[in-house]
């Protein structure tokens, strides 16, 4: 049986020196990554920009958000969104170049739907690492000149939105896409939301701590160092934590299967009730797998980076090849 392909949509929020340190990644300003052995520069050639930044990140948000002149923007507020879009691995085998390409002038088209064109920043896929990805930089700035990331992406209802619409955007042109139920379908809730954006959460701090690597050199080594260092003390604990949290829900996992079980013994509504439920439980099962993988694959890499580059902050810390910290 083939495997299930899945379209990817995720968003991560950065408001100051952060901004820099993914204009490095995405736009591949450095001349090595040591820190990220994912990244070959030979084929950085074949990166795709959609969208061509007209200058630096942070300086093209200030600019956007005085165009705007808008209101109440503090030192802290999030002033670029960066998009993360892409698909399972299998969904790119066999595919060609400008076949890859398609599938993300589509991706960027449904963006472009909700986002004013004047707000994007950049738009490059990378075809330099494992798997194809593209990432989309963009300003937040509301319909009515307000810098409000929360409100384009940031609570529950609306990221629920985008992804039910990025899925629906997709799987017109790409039928062999999957995605699970949402709650408003299934009358379910398979994942508590809660749970869906403490994963994000992680996931932003991983790549937080990467961009730091890939931006040091031997005038900051010092000094990125520390806040390596500082940032990965309070990170380790939470991806175990994380882990254990997901193992609760193996619990849930299997009062649901009785559930299906007890079905067995009814006739006529109630069969297509116990199908719906069985597939419920599929999905939710695949949903929590998936999650759980992606994290330990971010956690991983996470792991072998710091090891290969200051491998003395890894004391203490275990190693997740040997005892899969975030297994299921």
């Amino acid at each position: 049986m083939a495997k299930a392909q899945y379209g990817i949509l995720r968003f991560a929020k950065y408001k100051g020196l952060e901004i820099g340190n993914i204009e490095a990644h995405n736009e591949r300003t450095k001349e090595t990554y040591a820190s990220n052995p994912d990244v070959d520069l030979s084929r950085s050639k074949d990166n795709i920009h959609l969208i061509e930044p007209q200058g630096k990140y942070r300086s093209e948000a200030e600019d956007r958000i005085k165009a705007c002149q808008c209101p109440r923007v503090c030192s802290n507020s999030v002033r670029v969104v960066e998009t993360l879009v892409t698909a399972s691995p299998e969904f790119f085998e066999g595919k060609k170049p400008d076949e890859i390409r398609a599938y993300f002038e589509h991706a960027l088209g449904f963006l472009q739907s909700r986002i004013a064109p004047e707000n994007f920043i950049s738009a490059v896929v990378h075809m330099d690492e494992k798997t194809p990805h593209m990432h989309v930089s963009f300003v937040p700035i509301t319909e009515d000149g307000r810098l409000s990331a929360k409100e384009i992406v940031g609570n529950k209802k609306k990221l629920t939105e985008w992804q039910d619409g990025f899925w629906k955007h997709m799987v017109a042109k790409y039928p062999d896409l999957e995605r699970g139920k949402s709650a408003s379908i299934t009358g379910r809730t398979h994942i508590p939301p809660r749970l869906f954006k403490e994963s994000e959460n992680l996931d932003k701090q991983i790549r937080a701590v990467v961009a730091i690597l890939d931006d040091t050199n031997a005038f900051n080594a010092k000094k990125n160092m520390e806040e390596v260092k500082r940032r990965l003390k309070k990170l380790f604990p939470k991806l175990t934590k994380f882990k254990e949290t997901l193992s609760g829900y193996e619990k849930a996992y299997r009062e649901l299967q009785k559930e299906n079980a007890s079905l067995t013994s009814k006739v006529g509504k109630l069969e297509a009730d116990k199908a719906d439920l069985s597939k419920q439980v599929k999905e939710k099962k695949l949903t929590e797998r998936l999650m759980a993988k992606q994290l330990e694959a971010d956690y991983q890499n996470l792991y072998r980076r710091v090891s290969q580059y200051a491998p003395e902050l890894l004391r203490g810390v275990p190693d997740p090849q040997k005892k899969k910290e975030l297994s299921l």
